[in-house]
Protein backbone atom coordinates (compact mmCIF):
# COMPACT_ATOMS: atom_id res chain seq x y z
CA UNK A 1 0.00 0.00 0.00
CA UNK A 2 1.72 3.51 -0.94
CA UNK A 3 2.03 5.94 1.98
CA UNK A 4 -0.66 8.66 2.59
CA UNK A 5 0.37 11.77 1.11
CA UNK A 6 1.82 14.44 3.44
CA UNK A 7 0.22 17.43 2.04
CA UNK A 8 -1.87 20.35 3.42
CA UNK A 9 -3.58 23.57 2.12
CA UNK A 10 -4.75 26.61 5.15
CA UNK A 11 -6.06 29.96 4.69
CA UNK A 12 -6.85 32.28 6.97
CA UNK A 13 -8.14 35.95 7.24
CA UNK A 14 -8.33 38.26 10.13
CA UNK A 15 -8.19 41.93 10.38
CA UNK A 16 -4.58 42.24 10.47
CA UNK A 17 -3.66 39.52 7.84
CA UNK A 18 -4.66 37.49 4.81
CA UNK A 19 -2.97 34.24 4.21
CA UNK A 20 -2.87 31.15 2.26
CA UNK A 21 -0.45 28.27 2.44
CA UNK A 22 0.27 24.62 1.22
CA UNK A 23 2.73 22.18 2.15
CA UNK A 24 4.22 18.68 1.08
CA UNK A 25 6.68 17.39 3.47
CA UNK A 26 7.49 14.76 0.86
CA UNK A 27 8.52 17.93 -1.74
CA UNK A 28 11.75 18.89 -4.11
CA UNK A 29 12.15 22.04 -2.18
CA UNK A 30 10.19 24.15 -4.79
CA UNK A 31 8.45 27.28 -3.56
CA UNK A 32 6.59 30.48 -4.04
CA UNK A 33 6.38 32.70 -1.43
CA UNK A 34 5.33 36.24 -1.58
CA UNK A 35 4.57 38.31 1.63
CA UNK A 36 5.69 41.24 0.74
CA UNK A 37 8.89 41.31 2.55
CA UNK A 38 11.80 40.13 0.72
CA UNK A 39 13.71 38.86 4.07
CA UNK A 40 10.56 37.10 5.65
CA UNK A 41 10.62 35.54 1.50
CA UNK A 42 13.88 34.43 1.72
CA UNK A 43 13.59 32.55 5.19
CA UNK A 44 10.41 30.18 4.18
CA UNK A 45 12.11 29.88 0.75
CA UNK A 46 15.59 28.71 2.68
CA UNK A 47 13.39 26.29 5.11
CA UNK A 48 11.75 24.78 1.90
CA UNK A 49 14.87 24.58 -0.46
CA UNK A 50 16.84 22.85 2.29
CA UNK A 51 14.25 21.07 4.07
CA UNK A 52 12.97 19.26 0.47
CA UNK A 53 9.69 20.82 1.15
CA UNK A 54 7.18 22.18 -0.71
CA UNK A 55 5.49 25.46 0.11
CA UNK A 56 3.12 27.67 -1.56
CA UNK A 57 3.06 30.62 0.62
CA UNK A 58 0.77 34.23 -0.04
CA UNK A 59 0.19 36.66 2.47
CA UNK A 60 -0.58 40.08 2.87
CA UNK A 61 -0.81 42.45 6.07
CA UNK A 62 -1.53 45.63 7.66
CA UNK A 63 2.00 46.82 6.97
CA UNK A 64 1.56 50.00 7.75
CA UNK A 65 1.21 49.20 11.55
CA UNK A 66 4.89 47.47 10.93
CA UNK A 67 5.98 43.59 10.32
CA UNK A 68 5.00 42.27 13.56
CA UNK A 69 1.42 41.07 12.45
CA UNK A 70 2.61 39.60 9.26
CA UNK A 71 5.47 37.71 10.23
CA UNK A 72 3.71 36.17 13.54
CA UNK A 73 0.94 35.00 11.41
CA UNK A 74 3.07 33.64 8.81
CA UNK A 75 4.85 31.04 11.12
CA UNK A 76 1.17 30.40 12.92
CA UNK A 77 0.40 29.44 9.51
CA UNK A 78 3.26 27.51 8.62
CA UNK A 79 3.54 25.57 12.03
CA UNK A 80 -0.85 24.99 11.67
CA UNK A 81 0.24 23.18 7.96
CA UNK A 82 3.05 21.55 8.49
CA UNK A 83 1.53 19.78 11.27
CA UNK A 84 -1.64 18.93 9.69
CA UNK A 85 0.55 17.68 6.82
CA UNK A 86 2.48 15.47 9.26
CA UNK A 87 -0.84 13.39 10.21
CA UNK A 88 -0.63 11.40 12.80
CA UNK A 89 3.23 10.94 12.48
CA UNK A 90 3.46 7.26 11.73
CA UNK A 91 6.89 5.82 10.50
CA UNK A 92 8.50 9.35 11.26
CA UNK A 93 11.71 9.36 13.29
CA UNK A 94 10.28 12.27 15.18
CA UNK A 95 13.70 13.93 15.99
CA UNK A 96 16.20 15.66 14.24
CA UNK A 97 19.58 17.89 14.54
CA UNK A 98 21.52 20.35 12.46
CA UNK A 99 24.63 22.46 12.69
CA UNK A 100 24.67 24.72 9.91
CA UNK A 101 27.30 27.09 8.90
CA UNK A 102 27.42 30.18 6.55
CA UNK A 103 30.77 32.38 6.41
CA UNK A 104 31.26 32.87 9.55
CA UNK A 105 27.77 32.42 11.42
CA UNK A 106 26.99 28.90 12.98
CA UNK A 107 23.16 27.98 13.87
CA UNK A 108 22.43 24.66 15.60
CA UNK A 109 18.58 23.85 15.70
CA UNK A 110 17.28 20.47 17.13
CA UNK A 111 13.21 19.63 17.10
CA UNK A 112 11.04 17.25 18.24
CA UNK A 113 7.63 16.40 16.64
CA UNK A 114 6.22 15.01 19.41
CA UNK A 115 3.50 17.21 20.14
CA UNK A 116 4.78 18.95 22.89
CA UNK A 117 5.30 22.63 21.39
CA UNK A 118 8.17 24.67 23.67
CA UNK A 119 10.95 27.12 22.06
CA UNK A 120 14.10 28.13 23.20
CA UNK A 121 15.65 30.50 21.29
CA UNK A 122 19.04 31.88 21.35
CA UNK A 123 19.52 34.70 18.29
CA UNK A 124 21.75 37.48 19.32
CA UNK A 125 19.38 38.99 16.94
CA UNK A 126 17.14 41.17 19.48
CA UNK A 127 18.88 44.51 18.77
CA UNK A 128 19.62 44.15 15.57
CA UNK A 129 17.81 44.62 12.08
CA UNK A 130 18.19 42.32 9.84
CA UNK A 131 17.76 43.56 6.68
CA UNK A 132 14.00 44.88 6.64
CA UNK A 133 13.00 42.84 9.87
CA UNK A 134 14.17 43.94 13.61
CA UNK A 135 15.71 40.79 15.43
CA UNK A 136 13.00 39.87 17.26
CA UNK A 137 10.84 39.28 14.95
CA UNK A 138 13.29 36.30 13.73
CA UNK A 139 12.50 34.72 17.03
CA UNK A 140 9.22 35.36 17.15
CA UNK A 141 8.59 33.44 13.60
CA UNK A 142 10.45 30.85 15.10
CA UNK A 143 8.44 30.74 18.45
CA UNK A 144 5.03 30.81 16.49
CA UNK A 145 5.97 28.11 14.07
CA UNK A 146 6.76 25.73 17.22
CA UNK A 147 4.02 26.43 18.86
CA UNK A 148 1.41 26.08 16.39
CA UNK A 149 3.02 22.95 14.45
CA UNK A 150 3.54 21.46 18.17
CA UNK A 151 7.14 20.97 18.05
CA UNK A 152 9.94 21.32 20.64
CA UNK A 153 12.14 23.73 19.30
CA UNK A 154 15.81 24.87 20.19
CA UNK A 155 17.40 27.46 18.29
CA UNK A 156 20.43 28.76 19.09
CA UNK A 157 23.35 30.65 16.80
CA UNK A 158 27.20 29.52 18.28
CA UNK A 159 28.70 32.18 16.41
CA UNK A 160 28.44 35.10 14.19
CA UNK A 161 29.01 38.50 13.31
CA UNK A 162 26.30 39.70 10.24
CA UNK A 163 22.77 39.63 11.27
CA UNK A 164 21.66 38.17 7.56
CA UNK A 165 23.86 35.38 7.68
CA UNK A 166 22.45 34.35 11.27
CA UNK A 167 19.46 34.80 10.49
CA UNK A 168 19.49 32.92 7.25
CA UNK A 169 21.71 29.62 8.67
CA UNK A 170 19.25 29.26 11.77
CA UNK A 171 16.41 29.47 8.46
CA UNK A 172 18.94 26.27 6.92
CA UNK A 173 19.63 24.53 10.38
CA UNK A 174 15.79 24.31 10.74
CA UNK A 175 15.05 22.94 7.76
CA UNK A 176 17.39 20.41 7.74
CA UNK A 177 16.29 19.54 11.25
CA UNK A 178 12.77 19.42 10.24
CA UNK A 179 14.10 17.03 7.25
CA UNK A 180 15.33 14.61 9.63
CA UNK A 181 12.64 14.38 11.93
CA UNK A 182 9.67 13.78 9.53
CA UNK A 183 11.92 11.53 7.14
CA UNK A 184 10.49 7.98 7.13
CA UNK A 185 12.33 5.65 9.62
CA UNK A 186 12.78 2.61 7.58
CA UNK A 187 12.84 0.46 10.82
CA UNK A 188 9.49 1.14 11.91
CA UNK A 189 7.68 2.58 9.23
CA UNK A 190 4.13 1.70 10.56
CA UNK A 191 4.92 2.65 14.42
CA UNK A 192 3.96 5.82 16.02
CA UNK A 193 7.17 6.98 17.48
CA UNK A 194 6.12 7.52 21.11
CA UNK A 195 5.35 5.22 24.19
CA UNK A 196 1.84 7.14 24.46
CA UNK A 197 1.14 6.03 21.39
CA UNK A 198 0.35 9.03 19.51
CA UNK A 199 2.45 12.36 18.89
CA UNK A 200 -0.89 14.72 18.79
CA UNK A 201 0.18 16.43 21.97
Amino acid sequence: MAPAARKASLERKTGETNISVSINLDGQGEYVVETGNGFLDHMVSQIARHGLIDITLHAQGDVHTGWHHLVEDVGIMLGRVFREALGDGRGIRRMGHAIVPLDEALAMVAVDCGGRPYASLETTLDDTMVETLSGDLIGHFFESFAMEGKINLHAKILAGVSPHHKAEALCKALARALRDAVEPDDRAPTQVPSTKGTIAG
